[in-house]
Order: C-alpha cells, then sequence, then structure tokens
C-alpha cells in the first residue's frame, strides 16, 4: 500500500483481510480454495498474515527471472505460515535460457512450491514455443507441477492454454470472458468445455458471464484490439497499447501504422 495508495487504484491492488472476508461473506465455498497473487518485486512477506487466520489458501508467488530470489524468500515465508504457494514466472518471452534453467533448478531445490507456471505476460507466445517451455520446466522441475497462463494478444490464449494441458501442464488459468488487464486472458468457460470433466458444471459459469461478467464491459474494456495485437507480435508489454485505448482519440486510436511504429522503435 506504499506503493498503491488504495484510494487511487482501489481496494484490490493490496487488499486487506477484511476486504476478503467481505467478498467471501455468506458463500459457501465446498471444496474452492482462494489463492492470492503477490509480485516479488512489490510485495512483502511481512504483508501475510498466518494461513489459520485468513481466507486465503494458496499464495501465488509473481516474479521475473531476475526476481527469482524475492521470489524463493517470499513462497518459503507463505509456506512457513502454512498456505500452499506457487510460482509465476511473468515475461517468459523475454528470459534468456541459461538465467531460466537456473532459476527452475533453483526453484525445485530451494522451495515447496506445489507448481510453477509458465506466464506469457506480452501475448507474444506461439504453440512450438510453448511446447519447448513446457519441456523445459519438466525437465528442471521433478517434484512440482507445471502451470500455464496466457495474454490474448494475439487471440491465442485459449489455444495455447489447450496445447499446454495436452503436452503436460497440469494448471492452466482461465477468466470468465477472458476478463482480464488489456487483451484478457483465456476465456474460463471455453476452458471447462475443453476439459470435458463431468465434475464441472458450466451453466453457473455461463450464469455468472450473461448477468455480470458481460455487463462490466460497459464501463470497462478488455479483449482483443489491435494495438494489444502489435504489441503482442513485437513481444513487448502492453503498456503503450494501453495507454493509447485509454487516452488516445478517436483518430490516433486507430491510426495502427503509426502505433506500430512507436512501438517498434
Amino acid at each position: 500500500k506504499e506503493m498503491f495508495d488504495p484510494a487511487e487504484f482501489g481496494p484490490w491492488r493490496f487488499c486487506d483481510e477484511e476486504d476478503l472476508l467481505r467478498a467471501t461473506d455468506g458463500i459457501d465455498r465446498g471444496d474452492i480454495k482462494i489463492s492470492v497473487m503477490m509480485d516479488a518485486h512489490k510485495s512483502s512477506p511481512d504483508d501475510l498474515i498466518p494461513c489459520s487466520e485468513s481466507v486465503v489458501d494458496m499464495v501465488r508467488v509473481a516474479t521475473y527471472v531476475k526476481d527469482k530470489n524475492k521470489a524463493i524468500r517470499t513462497a518459503n515465508a507463505a509456506n512457513d505460515l502454512g498456505y500452499e504457494t506457487a510460482i509465476n514466472v511473468m515475461a517468459i518471452s523475454h528470459a534468456h535460457m541459461p538465467d531460466l534453467e537456473e532459476m527452475l533448478d533453483e526453484f525445485e531445490a530451494e522451495t515447496r512450491a506445489k507448481v510453477v507456471y509458465i506466464v506469457d505476460s506480452f501475448g507474444a507466445m506461439y504453440m512450438d514455443q510453448l511446447h519447448f517451455m513446457v519441456a523445459k520446466y519438466q525437465m528442471h522441475l521433478k517434484t512440482k507441477a507445471v502451470g500455464v497462463h496466457f495474454h490474448n494478444n494475439q487471440q491465442l490464449a485459449f489455444a495455447n492454454t489447450m496445447e499446454g494441458v495436452v503436452h503436460g501442464a497440469t494448471w492452466a488459468d482461465g477468466t470468465m470472458n477472458g476478463l482480464g488487464r488489456a487483451a484478457g486472458n483465456c476465456p474460463l468457460e471455453l476452458l471447462i468445455s475443453f476439459l470435458k470433466n463431468p465434475d464441472i458444471n458450466i451453466l453457473p459459469v455461463l450464469d455468472c458471464v450473461g448477468k455480470h461478467i458481460i455487463p462490466l464491459k460497459k464501463n470497462i474494456e478488455w479483449g482483443y484490439h489491435v494495438p494489444y495485437m502489435i504489441t503482442g507480435i513485437l513481444n513487448q508489454h502492453p503498456k503503450p497499447a494501453m495507454d493509447l485505448m485509454m487516452h488516445g482519440d478517436e483518430k490516433t486510436k486507430h491510426d495502427y501504422v503509426k502505433f506500430y511504429g512507436t512501438v517498434d522503435e
């Protein structure tokens, strides 16, 4: 909260336990687990309370390769407090292979994380790259599951998630109707339909999408747009595209040739 004032960024950028209690009040969770994300470079293990005092079950530590030591420290601290843990390796399409391999070996040896994620932060990956990356993770992570998390800049989030599962990833992320920053993520309703698990009922998901998620699009824009596609194919952070979509006028917002030139400088 020292970095992101709730008055400006809202209660969920760095939320309190009270926020989570309010959001889950009266809900019969059954076997459903609640997970939160912690950026290794923007948070501290001191932010955590014991799992026994929280509604949270799992802490997912998001990290860049360069911040691996912070990720190890945060994940281990969360484990010590009783949480299950995962590590999400962001911007994987920018990672240098020797650094990535060293990081995976350290995660295997030094953490109790259940799963380590491939995160295509820029929506830049294609299936052949995904196949290589899943195999690389499996080679170095002998006691941990592999997860996949894709962004939809090139309309490949669902396809890549399917391919990840087919090639051995056992954790796969999705959001209702692809809800997420910028180009969004793999639509959960598509992922459920692909898995064809008889224990998963798609109808409540479709009901929630229709009643609650689609109306959000009147005020919050996400999903595929050409500016996000451009940053994706150029393997760049979507921030320039987000700025254009949020602040550009109707003329500049659709001047894709000019935007391509500014990103590809």
